[in-house]
């Protein structure tokens, strides 16, 4: 009876212990904005670890050069450039010029916008890069400051201004070929904030992708699956407003209002990070908007049976025959 009245005493401290936890942490990220934006952004995950970002011919990808821009005075981010597998003979052993002259050659050119957590080595990253490289593509992906090697706070500003600089560096070097952006999950924020300012100054790309979109970051937060707290009181108040006082919108379904460029969704339904219904919400007040009047706005739904869940749909057999 002692030893069990002894372990009952410890589990009940432990049960009052994580429930003081539990209570404890929302009011520590009301008082600490900045941890909520820590959780948005993920940056200080790094995922895969050990691997050298200046190698990414150690990922596989051998006709793939490594540069470092500086879009800011004190940012810099590093910069992946995959050629297409076309020109994979032609690029080994060359050096960051011959690339950069590269993007003139007659193929388009696909901006990559990659989510949250990792680095542009992400596994399933390089995964697509080789995809989108077969089918005849550059790719051109980048780590925001504070991500991977890039150095930097992150900031939705600074993640913004990064991409708007790496798609004026391509542009300046691309000539005539076509520049489309895909953006993944969070970096679907970025793509539709980038493609707004370039629409806004009449420079619009080719075609915006999102792959895995939400409407705004508000909603994604409160639909997360992995959110513990969504059913607690006052959860908006203590989880979602310091996300906006961060200065945290991502705002998709507001951005889509401005753009008048091609666009393509793609999701799928067995997503359990961004909640598949949010994607197509934010398909439906795209096809809504005056500004696609004048262009197609296509919205691909990938079946749960397939099991690509959040980050695996270039594993899709029909991705070439959307994509074209």
């Amino acid at each position: 009876l002692y030893r069990r009245y002894g372990l009952w005493f410890r589990l009940r401290k432990l049960i009052i212990w994580l429930l003081g936890v539990y209570i404890a942490i929302p009011f520590l990220v009301k008082l600490c904005p900045a941890i909520q934006a820590k959780l948005v952004f993920l940056n200080f995950v790094r995922v895969p670890y050990f691997i050298d970002l200046k190698r990414p011919q150690d990922q596989g990808l051998n006709h793939t050069c490594n540069y470092y821009l500086q879009p800011e005075e004190d940012v810099t981010i590093g910069v992946w450039h995959t050629v297409p597998a076309a020109l994979w003979k032609n690029a080994q052993g060359k050096d960051q010029l011959w690339f950069e002259d590269a993007l003139g050659s007659s193929h388009p050119v696909i901006l990559y916008l990659h989510g949250n957590a990792g680095t542009r080595g992400g596994d399933h990253r390089v995964e697509l890069y080789k995809v989108l490289s077969s089918l005849g593509y550059h790719v051109v992906t980048f780590d925001y400051r504070g991500w991977g090697d890039s150095i930097g706070s992150p900031s939705e500003r600074g993640m913004t201004y990064d991409s708007l600089h790496v798609f004026d560096w391509i542009k300046a070097r691309s000539g005539d070929n076509p520049v489309y952006i895909w953006g993944h999950s969070l970096g679907t924020g970025v793509a539709t904030n980038l493609v707004r300012r370039l629409c806004e100054r009449e420079t619009p790309p080719d075609a915006l992708i999102l792959e895995s979109p939400f409407t705004n970051i508000r909603e994604e937060a409160r639909s997360h699956p992995f959110s513990i707290y969504r059913y607690f009181p006052g959860f908006d108040w203590f989880f979602l407003d310091p996300i906006t006082t961060s200065g945290i919108k991502f705002a998709n379904d507001e951005n889509v209002k401005y753009i008048s460029c091609s666009l393509l969704i793609l999701h799928a339904e067995d997503d359990p990070v961004v909640p598949f219904h949010l994607g197509k919400k934010l398909y439906n007040i795209a096809a809504m908007s005056q500004s696609f009047r004048d262009y197609k706005v296509q919205f691909v739904p990938f079946h749960t049976d397939l099991g690509y869940r959040h980050k695996y749909i270039y594993r899709s057999p029909e991705l070439p025959r959307i994509l074209q």
